[in-house]
């Protein structure tokens, strides 16, 4: 095995593989990455790395569509980053993100994650900005404000493209679980 990033669909990874990802996202979680957390990490593109003890590090990118200003974005999502606990600070999640930000250059109009407390550091790094407007998601019953989300939501613009005006909300899709 290597530590050399490979990415795949969903569908491409197979159900050992995909078994290995989230036995290795329920270690690195602590025991809190739901079953909603594990949905919300599938069906888009993973990165992830292997060595000779199985999965060390996953991420994934997956669309959502955003509502800012009348119009709606496509917008690369990051979900499911994860380091194996024997295999942190080694730039694992660096590496993953490298290639889950050039799926998101080539195929979205810009990027977003929530991101924790230990991922704000790396994200920030990166280039990713935290969105300084309001963070809303449209709910069954219309559009509901996250301030709990606000400060924790992180935006990189794709392609050499402008992020969005944070003066105006950005909304995004409901989901079950953690809407973010």
């Amino acid at each position: 095995m290597t530590d050399s990033p490979r990415i795949a669909p969903t569908h491409e990874l197979g159900a050992q593989r995909l078994r290995a990802v989230r036995e290795m996202l329920d270690a690195a979680f602590g025991g809190g990455f739901s079953d909603e957390d594990w949905d919300h990490a599938l069906g888009g593109i993973h990165a992830w790395i292997e060595d000779d003890r199985g999965i060390a590090a996953h991420g994934s990118v997956i669309m959502r569509r955003a509502l800012h200003r009348g119009r709606s974005y496509r917008v690369g999502y990051v979900e499911g980053v994860g380091v194996r606990a024997d295999r942190r600070r080694e730039g694992l999640a660096g590496q993953l993100m490298a290639e889950l930000e050039r799926v998101i250059d080539g195929a979205y109009a810009f990027g977003a994650l929530s991101a924790s407390d230990d991922g704000a550091t790396l994200y920030a790094a990166r280039g990713w900005r935290v969105w300084q407007g309001r963070i809303e998601v449209l709910g069954p019953e219309g559009p509901v404000r996250l301030p709990e989300e606000e400060g924790s939501t992180f935006l990189k613009p794709a392609g050499g493209r402008d992020l969005p005006d944070p003066a105006a909300p950005l909304a995004f899709d409901w989901r079950d679980g953690d809407v973010m």
